[in-house]
């Protein structure tokens, strides 16, 4: 069996990858990735031989025949920052969707065995109380949410078209070691680190679920394992939290005053809260392993083990 991670050296993907690795050790293992700023392959250092590295973009044809004949399909590859999409949607729209779409043909054209698409609780849009459930309708508030919806839908389209046999799962916040100091958790730990204010939009109370990335990618490969075909799965952490309780939960771990927070203006179409409903998920037997106390410490130890990449 031959396996292809596309956006595999990005944050989630390349955390995957390793879990991958460890789990089908005598599998073909092939990532594809474009090395955006936001990937690098130094994230796949410790499995780099036993892993085929293709440098390509999921838009061009070309570089996914690269990867040869395979039987699965992961499916990271996206631009995801929501502050970076409202500056300029484009690339979202080129990546997300009509990446997604090239990489749905060719998946189409070489009768893989699945497709598993990764997407996020965002396409859901804002809920003031309960939790989403997997049938719910899509009310994306941003491009990079609305364009991840968009990739959704034609994954939904080619299962019920051409009876391709598809997955997606839809997880909320990660963190974790590796993800790129633009999203809120690296870039409060890294701000702290450099005594420099921590930027909390609003008032700080909008809340996002959060999980531990080794949770997601559990979850994710779980679904692929045992997951029915056309069906989409919620992945959370079961762990709700306001921004402004994020950052003060840094600044203590690092031993910083929590004068350092600083309030900014809020950005257009800021949802205020996510919220996924994940027994479907749970009935496969998955849960998460880590609680966030566990998490945070993980990944506020690996910045400052990796601080010379950032600082």
């Amino acid at each position: 069996m031959r396996m292809l991670v596309t956006g595999g050296a990005g944050f989630i993907g390349s955390n995957f990858v390793e879990l991958l690795v460890n789990q089908y050790p005598d599998e073909e293992i092939a990532v594809l990735d474009k090395l955006t700023y936001a990937g690098n392959i130094n994230y796949l250092k410790n499995i780099r031989e036993k892993i085929e590295f293709i440098h390509g973009d999921i838009c061009n044809p070309n570089d996914i025949l690269k990867a040869g004949k395979c039987d699965i399909i992961f499916n990271f590859a996206a631009e995801t920052h929501v502050d970076r999409s409202i500056e300029n949607s484009n690339n979202f729209v080129i990546t997300d969707i009509l990446g997604t779409n090239t990489l749905l043909d060719y998946a189409l054209k070489n009768d893989i065995d699945r497709f598993v698409q990764i997407s996020t609780d965002e396409v859901y849009g804002s809920i003031n109380a309960g939790s989403f459930i997997e049938t719910d309708t899509f009310n994306p508030s941003s491009p990079y949410s609305a364009s991840k919806a968009g990739a959704e839908m034609l994954v939904s389209a080619y299962n019920k078209t051409y009876s391709l046999p598809t997955i997606i799962t839809r997880s909320s916040n990660n963190y974790g070691p590796h993800q790129y100091p633009e999203k809120l958790i690296p870039v409060l730990i890294l701000k702290a680190l450099k005594n420099e204010p921590l930027p909390i939009y609003g008032n700080g109370k909008n809340i996002r679920d959060w999980i531990y990335v080794e949770d997601n990618c559990r979850g994710i490969l779980t679904a692929f394992e045992k997951g029915k075909e056309g069906e989409a799965y919620n992945i959370g952490g079961g762990c709700e939290k306001r921004n402004i309780d994020i950052a003060k939960i840094i600044l203590k771990s690092l031993n910083k005053p929590e004068n350092l927070i600083q309030f900014v203006k809020d950005r257009p179409g800021h949802d205020f809260r996510y919220s996924v409903n994940c027994d479907k998920i749970k009935d496969l037997n998955w849960n998460t392993k880590y609680t966030f106390e566990e998490g945070i410490q993980k990944t506020i130890d690996w910045y400052l083990r990796n601080k010379y990449i950032w600082l």
